[in-house]
């Protein structure tokens, strides 16, 4: 195998685990929840519009359990707080929750004890 051979062979092998990465971060969302756990202290769901309950449904079981979302906003009132955002796709919404620190995070998460609020998509955002 001559030199050029050998590069153009070692160039294709770094193309196709490049793709690879990108294609299991496009899947998977590793990195970016890596970079948001770690980095910034958040947690995204990562849905895209068509997967987002309806704003109605959002805003029933938000009212349902009024007494979660207010259990949530006394971890450290003022500094937290709950919020639905209708904002991003027409007609769809998710919850976001803000907090001042991670011990917040935590706390915020023990009483939510799970992937979603009441089968509601969250995220958690350090403000």
């Amino acid at each position: 195998m001559n030199k050029s051979s050998k590069i153009i062979t070692i160039a294709s092998i770094v193309a196709i685990v490049c793709l690879g990465l990108f294609v299991l971060e496009a899947q998977t969302k590793v990195l970016r929840h890596t970079i948001d756990n770690f980095v910034y202290d958040n947690k995204n769901h990562y849905l895209p519009c068509d997967k987002l309950p309806m704003e109605a449904e959002v805003n029933r079981v938000v009212q349902e359990h009024q007494n979660i979302v207010e259990a949530i906003e006394k971890v450290n009132s003022g500094l937290v707080g709950v919020e639905i955002d209708a904002t991003t796709c027409s007609g769809k919404a998710d919850l976001l929750i803000w907090y001042g620190s991670h011990t917040d995070r935590m706390q915020i998460e023990k009483i939510i004890g799970g992937n979603t609020f009441f089968g509601i998509p969250y995220r958690l955002n350090n403000r």
